[in-house]
């Protein structure tokens, strides 16, 4: 009898494997071969080879199965936020493809490493409309970084190896695999070699920027009198927390964060002014026009935050650190573009800038931080109404937590108070969909982020009607006994939405009010506890209850209904139009 993969294993390193696999076979030591621990996944008929394979490797890699493809995705952006390391997922043909196509766009306008593993219909079959064949590589050719169809078993080591590293290099993103289901049952013609991927000719991610763009650069900021320092997702990406931190405590550069960029900088930093966009802080958006330089690093320009960009800081000057060379110039024209990693930019920087003082300047901002203050939080904050506000949550949350929790945020009003009143310490402490906006992201992403770092205090922060899209995922954290902490902020309503309607619309709630479910009851009938918090008087011990669980655990608040989100920055419009009210 031939020896089986494993007693193989057991004996000789696997990159000395003279056995020949099968395609399924190949293609779990392939991952084994990138360190993959973990993989998010549904099976079905056309991956159902690889799922008999895995069944052998149940030892070195845990498959997480979820209740639905898209919460494998979601689930594999969750981990790889946490991790830096790409998420996987593997799923079926057709409907079980097309299920993953949310979040692989979401991961690919976040960039958001990940390898997506698709079973498709053997090679005679395709273009026939064969039983679950959908055209993979034309439905997901726009929102992948790369994609490509396996036919031949012969192929999986190497198309394995290109997908990690292009996946993991330059500017992360979302990479897809289609595997043909002969190419999984048949053997390979040749013996299993696994090396993994270094360079591509045709893709050479520049990580070092020109040292004739650092100069520039660093004149320009030794020039400056109104710096101002935008902290985008890409310094989380690169792991470039520290680096940011020497560069502007030497510059004396104040800093504001993107959506995405939150927690690369620390909230309690006296540089930090808060962040951008359209329901940002105050004088984070505001004094975009007083600045006469802008240095973004690892930011987009995207719409949110520069609202009409023909109008956004038209007086400053701009050093654009970027290490996809088509941001450059996308939204707005670079005098000074960066094209590299952001650590080694700003490692490069560091020895080129002057130590300097910009309290003075600094201090410009903190007389729009005292009207938001007053304006905005103190109201937020006020216990003036029966029902909880959902700022109070949040703000108490941070308080109970010290700023060390990592937050889930889903998409909708909570996610701007979770931005706005949630004190961030520690990096990688703020995950959500940002560019996509993807309502049921979050339940999903939590538990990713949990199995990719358990000992990081996890918790989901969820509308009840963003709950609703991607409550089933409860099962697969009950499953898994993910000791993940959701918050359900309750106002029976698509508050966002109402918001807009209710201040451009004139108030004309067009299908916006929902009759929720008894969701405490349906958590457990997952086998996941919890509890309704109905007053204000509760909402403390109620967080306790929900921190002190060593299991997951679901609290749902009652909050005031028709509460709204300021600052706000109506959309199309200049940062100058923001509004407190």
């Amino acid at each position: 009898m031939e020896p089986t993969a494993s007693a193989l294993l057991d004996n000789k390193p696997a990159s000395e494997l003279l056995k020949t696999f099968t395609g399924a076979e190949a293609l779990m030591q392939a991952l084994v071969e990138e360190g993959v621990e973990t993989i998010f996944g549904y099976p079905g008929g056309a991956i159902m080879p690889v799922y008999d394979a895995l069944y052998d490797y149940q030892d070195r890699i845990n498959h997480i199965l979820v209740r639905h493809e898209q919460g494998a995705a979601h689930a594999a952006e969750g981990f790889a936020r946490i991790t830096g390391r790409a998420g996987v997922c593997l799923v079926t043909s057709g409907p079980g493809a097309t299920n993953l196509v949310t979040g692989i766009a979401d991961a690919l306008i976040d960039s958001t490493p990940m390898v997506c593993l698709i079973g498709q219909v053997g090679k005679k079959l395709l273009g026939t409309d064969a039983f679950q064949e959908t055209d993979v590589i034309g439905v997901t050719m726009p929102i992948t970084k790369w994609n490509y169809q396996i036919t031949s078993a012969d192929e999986i080591p190497e198309i394995v190896s290109k997908a990690f590293y292009i996946a993991q290099s330059g500017r992360p993103g979302p990479v897809v695999i289609d595997i043909t289901k002969n190419a999984q049952q048949e053997l390979m013609t040749k013996p299993f070699r696994y090396e993994r991927c270094q360079r591509i000719i045709s893709y050479r991610p520049r990580l070092v920027p020109k040292q004739e763009q650092l100069e520039k650069a660093a004149e320009l900021i030794n020039k400056a009198k109104r710096p101002y320092l935008f902290a985008g997702h890409g310094v989380l990406i690169a792991k470039a927390e520290k680096e940011l931190k020497t560069f502007v405590e030497k510059t004396g550069i104040p800093v504001a964060t993107t959506l995405l960029g939150q927690s690369s900088f620390a909230s309690d930093h006296p540089l930090h002014t808060g962040w951008l966009g359209m329901h940002g802080s105050y004088g984070s958006n505001v004094m975009t026009d007083h600045c006469d330089l802008i240095i973004a690093v690892g930011m987009r320009f995207d719409d949110r935050v520069t609202g009409d960009a023909s109008r956004f800081a038209k007086q400053a000057k701009i050093v654009h650190i970027e290490i996809d060379p088509s941001e450059i110039d996308k939204i707005k024209k670079a005098d000074a573009p960066v094209i590299g990693d952001a650590k080694e930019a700003l490692i490069r920087l560091l020895p080129l800038v002057n130590q300097n003082d910009h309290s003075a300047w600094r201090n410009e901002f903190r007389k729009y931080d005292l009207i938001e203050d007053e304006k905005v939080n103190q109201r937020a904050l006020a216990p003036s109404t029966e029902k909880i506000k959902m700022a109070e949550v949040i703000h108490l949350l941070s308080k109970k937590t010290n700023g060390e929790a990592v937050l889930v945020a889903d998409v909708g009003q909570h996610q701007m108070m979770a931005s706005n009143f949630y004190e961030f310490k520690r990096p990688h402490s703020m995950i959500t969909s940002g560019g996509l906006g993807t309502m049921g992201y979050a339940l999903p992403a939590a538990f990713g982020a949990k199995v990719g770092d358990p000992s990081r205090e996890v918790i989901a922060i969820i509308g009840d009607g963003c709950f609703q899209m991607t409550i089933q995922e409860l099962g697969t954290i009950a499953q898994n006994k993910l000791p993940v902490k959701i918050i359900i902020l309750n106002n029976n309503y698509l508050g966002m939405v109402r918001q807009w309607q209710q201040l451009f619309f004139e108030r004309r709630y067009s299908f916006v009010e929902l009759q929720n479910p008894d969701f405490i009851t349906i958590g457990k009938g997952f086998g996941v506890d919890g509890h309704t918090c109905n007053h204000r008087e509760e909402l403390s011990a109620s967080l306790d209850t929900l921190l002190l669980s060593d299991k997951p655990y679901l609290l749902e608040i009652i909050v005031e209904k028709e509460e709204n989100v300021f600052p706000m920055v109506p959309a199309g419009a200049s940062v100058a139009d923001i509004r407190l009210e």
